[in-house]
């Protein structure tokens, strides 16, 4: 076999390669396609109601845990804090807004670690519970650090990118089938429980009013000396005991 036969057979060597290859690339484009054509659908819902499910905890959790914080600022200590807060410099702002996610992040761990181990509704509890904490202070500290986290550069930059392209994405969600049935189902949800805490607040009430609330304020009389005002309610006067010469 001469050099002539040797090229000739690397060539047709060579040339069954590349049609393989070729013919094996177009294969999987065909099964990609078809796959994407399959999944396409399920995939795009899926997406919708994952957004979806992000535009109404930012909606329907942000919030009201922002204001359940605020409401916390009646009692002095909290305010102080906020007013700190307020007056960080922009770097220690920065720090303080990521610190809630620091701080819950080892409960997360923890959380994996219980699901690790069996323990599924407590992973879960927690998990929740620390995501709705994180989430509440995290609101909270923001409205508190906005103004002077706009004067970050970069962050201000990233903040003005990323307000327009979150409102475009929450147009879409709130015109989607999947948003408006969950508008349907918190409206039915909201007026079931209005109807329930209409019939349990009379009996609630009662029992804050007659029972837990002078216990509390009878147990800080004792252990202060003072009245407790925070529940609105004073200790009763005992009378002094008579002199035994009366």
């Amino acid at each position: 076999m001469d050099a002539r036969d040797i090229s000739g057979f690397l060539k047709s060597c060579l040339s069954t390669v590349w049609r393989s290859a070729v013919i094996a690339l177009w294969v999987v484009r065909e099964l990609l396609r078809t796959a994407w054509s399959i999944a396409r659908g399920p995939l795009i819902l899926s997406l919708n109601i994952a957004a979806a499910l992000i535009v109404l905890f930012e909606e329907w959790g942000w919030r009201p845990l922002s204001d359940l914080i605020a409401w916390l600022t009646r009692f002095a200590p909290v305010a102080v804090l906020e007013r700190w807060i307020a007056g960080l410099p922009p770097y220690g702002a920065l720090a303080v807004f990521a610190m809630p996610a620091v701080l819950i992040f080892p409960l997360k761990l923890l959380a994996v670690w219980l699901l690790a181990n069996g323990h599924y509704a407590t992973a879960t509890f927690l998990f929740v519970g620390a995501k709705v904490v994180s989430t509440a202070l995290v609101a909270r500290i923001f409205l508190l650090t906005k103004p002077t986290l706009m004067r970050i550069p970069w962050f201000a930059r990233a903040y003005d990118r990323f307000l327009p392209w979150k409102d475009a994405l929450f147009a879409r969600i709130r015109a989607s089938a999947v948003w408006r049935y969950g508008r349907v189902v918190k409206a039915r949800v909201g007026s079931r429980l209005a109807r329930a805490w209409a019939d349990v607040k009379p009996r609630v009430t009662d029992l804050w009013r007659n029972d837990i609330r002078p216990r509390l304020a009878e147990l800080w009389f004792r252990w202060t000396g003072r009245e407790l005002r925070l529940f609105g309610s004073e200790r009763p006067r005992v009378p002094p005991p008579a002199s035994e010469t009366d």
